[in-house]
């Protein structure tokens, strides 16, 4: 009940007048710190149900549904620079800041200081990723050397589009139909898996919401510190976005759900990276604004890098302490790069 109040007065001071920059803030934050909790709950418990590989694709598909119009929106409006920091933030965000953080809290949760998982998730995700990001690769390198290719950007991306795509459904297929165990605890669930599937749905929807009014409540603060474009999107936008998903994870990794931690930051890797970006460029032919997967040369290094270093610590299906907070300092430098970006 305080979560539903918080929300709405959330949305109520972002649409209503009279109401301060920092009470629309404080009034958001308190709403998305309470719909956290909801949705680590509800993730936790369809997991009793459903095991952690379908709750962890549910989960993400949830959170990244509201992103994806937004980046549609976007192009309708013919801001290409917002649906493309847009995705980026979100891959980034969730590969390196957010995995780090779920490592650090569920590897200092072991007795051991060794956080253990199934490797097949973390390993698939890197795949994807480096799949996504070599018609990246191409198609920056075509734009920026301005060769013959380069006058065929459009094409070369509708068709990396499709491939990507096709890579996706095929590795989803196969990865719903592996039996995946439930939570890792023999806790009985509290709740049965009908409500928690549709508590998970209200809450991911809520947390949308109110994730667009807290960056709202932002943007004052960024245009008075005159914050670059780049860092607003990469950094502030994607981690305030994605805050209640980036939350959830790192709870389930404190409970000791590590397999459904991981999976719950995996799966929204793995889905923007090989389907939601390849799907918005397919979609973005009926919009004003084409989008390509011609990037700027640093997000294309950011992008590869961040594939590398995190097949790296997590493809032997455990980590530690160090290894996460590696993926944390990784998203510092990337931070402190897009700060200087314009």
């Amino acid at each position: 009940m305080v979560t539903a109040l918080l929300t709405v007065l959330a949305g109520v001071a972002r649409y209503a007048s009279g109401f301060s920059d920092v009470l629309a803030f404080v009034l958001a934050t308190l709403a998305l710190a309470g719909l956290a909790w909801i949705v680590s709950f509800a993730t936790e418990q369809a997991s009793y149900r459903f095991g952690s590989s379908v709750t962890g694709v549910l989960h993400s598909t949830l959170g990244n549904l509201p992103e994806f119009f937004v980046v549609i929106f976007a192009l309708g409006a013919g801001e290409a620079v917002v649906a493309e920091t847009a995705i980026l933030g979100s891959i980034l965000v969730n590969a390196l800041l957010v995995l780090g953080l779920v490592i650090i809290a569920g590897a200092r949760r072991s007795q051991d200081g060794l956080m253990r998982f199934n490797p097949r998730l973390p390993n698939d995700t890197a795949t994807l990723l480096l799949t996504a990001t070599f018609i990246i690769v191409l198609a920056g390198i075509a734009s920026s050397s301005h060769d013959a290719a380069s006058r065929h950007l459009r094409t070369i991306s509708v068709i990396g589009a499709i491939a990507v795509l096709a890579v996706y459904g095929t590795w989803l297929y196969q990865y719903l139909r592996t039996p995946a165990a439930g939570a890792e605890d023999s806790d009985p669930p509290r709740i049965p898996p009908g409500p928690s599937v549709v508590l998970l749905a209200v809450a991911a929807t809520a947390s949308a919401f109110v994730s667009d009014w807290f960056v709202h409540a932002l943007q004052p603060t960024i245009t008075t510190l005159n914050i670059s474009k780049a860092f607003a999107g990469l950094v502030i936008v994607a981690i305030a976005g994605n805050a209640v998903e980036n939350i959830a994870g790192v709870v389930l990794a404190i409970k000791g759900h590590a397999d459904l931690a991981i999976s719950v930051v995996k799966n929204s890797v793995a889905q923007i990276a090989a389907f939601v970006y390849p799907a918005l460029v397919l979609v973005s032919l009926l919009t004003p604004t084409t989008l390509t997967f011609a990037i700027a040369p640093i997000y294309i290094g950011a992008l590869f890098g961040t594939a590398i270093i995190v097949w790296q610590i997590t493809g032997d299906g455990e980590a530690t302490v160090f290894e996460g907070t590696a993926l944390v300092a990784a998203f510092v430098i990337l931070a402190t790069v897009a700060w200087f970006e314009p």
